[in-house]
């Protein structure tokens, strides 16, 4: 009887191997393969869906195939016990543990509506703690802005080229070509060079010779038409200057007198040294005007009114005389005079025994008419303001 049992245990084992042929025989029942199939799945398990409805037959038969494919034959062939505690760890490593995890609700597939909260994510702040940030944030930015000291060697005043900009001498650019070819004097001396620092309301600029008015003055030219009286306010309530200079940032006055009848350029500004000295015997500001007249004419009248003509109040006299025009007896000759007397013009010609029609003045020191509207203002240029300072030493 024992020689029996031992022989069938040999059988048994040599069929065993015959079996398997070259393939090596299958680790049944091992604790240590059972661990590693159950931490680490095999790569054809990661890549397809395990478990469901829809997926039992396909695993069904991958458990057939690698049975067949362990035992080298048949699955009678194979231990039976280790097959089947194979299939239950690998089958507890897909369906235990891993659906386990899935159905937790820190799982990626969990329900939405359980608490979640991303990692990374900061926890929510209260809403008050919101609003005293805000509140600190506002005052902080609307505190008043604090002026520091200047620091020692810190220059004082504005660069020439803005200034002179500003006064309308063009774009710094073109400003800081002007100070290339010096033409620029800063209190009568030549600039150089760039960058220098000036105070508009206590320097002297000049620009080819001629002062810039750098400061807030306005210099404005008006040809007033007959009939407006020269006030800027008339208690009558006749056309007047003002009239024409409504809505002005500073007030305004004229730069002397017009008769009400005489046409012509007048100035108004708000330079009141420069009006006074424009209009002061001591600086002869030459006025030019244009008279119609009757003739014929006596070929020595320009040499008459040359040479004084006397008057109610003295002698008054013309700087230049000539006839411009004549058609007929109509005549229109040009006086220039650097008095300022009231009616000098009307009162000389009609002196001479030659009243006046019609009276124009077509110039102001320096500054002409040309071809200027009546009744129209226009500002003056800054080289037209800079000849009228030279002419009264300004």
């Amino acid at each position: 009887m024992r020689s029996s049992g031992r022989n069938n245990r040999d059988s048994s084992r040599g069929d065993h191997r015959g079996a398997g042929g070259s393939t090596p025989r299958p680790k049944a029942g091992g604790k240590r393969d059972d661990k590693q199939r159950a931490g680490r799945p095999r790569p054809e398990e990661r890549r397809y869906d395990v478990g469901g409805s829809g997926g039992s037959g396909g695993s069904s038969d991958r458990k057939d195939e690698r049975g067949g494919a362990k035992g080298g034959g048949p699955k009678s062939g194979a231990p039976k016990s280790g097959g089947s505690r194979g299939a239950a760890a690998r089958g507890g490593a897909k369906g235990g543990p891993r659906t386990g995890a899935k159905s937790g609700p820190g799982a990626k597939g969990g329900p939405k509506g359980g608490p979640q909260r991303g990692r990374g994510q900061a926890p929510a702040r209260p809403r008050e703690y919101d609003a005293q940030v805000e509140e600190r944030n506002r005052a902080r930015h609307n505190k008043p802005q604090v002026k520091t000291p200047k620091t020692f060697g810190d220059e004082e005043g504005e660069r020439l080229q803005k200034v002179l900009a500003r006064a309308g001498m063009g774009s710094r650019r073109a400003c800081e070509e002007l100070i290339d070819q010096a033409r620029v004097e800063v209190n009568g001396q030549v600039v150089m060079e760039q960058g220098v620092r000036v105070d508009p309301a206590k320097d002297e600029i000049k620009v080819d010779g001629l002062t810039v008015a750098t400061q807030s003055y306005l210099f404005f030219a008006l040809n007033k038409p007959a009939g407006v009286v020269s006030t800027m306010e008339d208690p009558d309530g006749r056309q007047c200057l003002g009239d024409y200079v409504t809505n002005r940032e500073t007030r305004l006055f004229h730069v002397g007198r017009l008769d009400t009848e005489t046409e012509g350029i007048i100035l108004l500004t708000n330079h009141g040294e420069l009006a006074h000295r424009l209009t002061h015997p001591r600086y002869g500001v030459k006025k030019t005007y244009l008279a119609a007249i009757q003739g014929p004419l006596p070929r020595d009248l320009g040499k008459q009114l040359k040479d004084g003509i006397q008057l109610e109040d003295g002698y008054a006299r013309a700087d230049h005389f000539r006839v411009v025009e004549n058609t007929g007896k109509n005549y229109l000759v040009e006086v220039t005079l650097h008095e300022g007397r009231k009616h000098i013009v009307r009162r000389m010609l009609a002196e001479a025994g030659f009243p006046v029609e019609r009276l124009v003045r077509t110039s102001f020191g320096p500054i002409p008419l040309g071809d200027q509207k009546s009744g129209w203002l226009r500002r003056m240029t800054n080289t037209e303001v800079g000849m009228l300072m030279r002419e009264v030493e300004l």
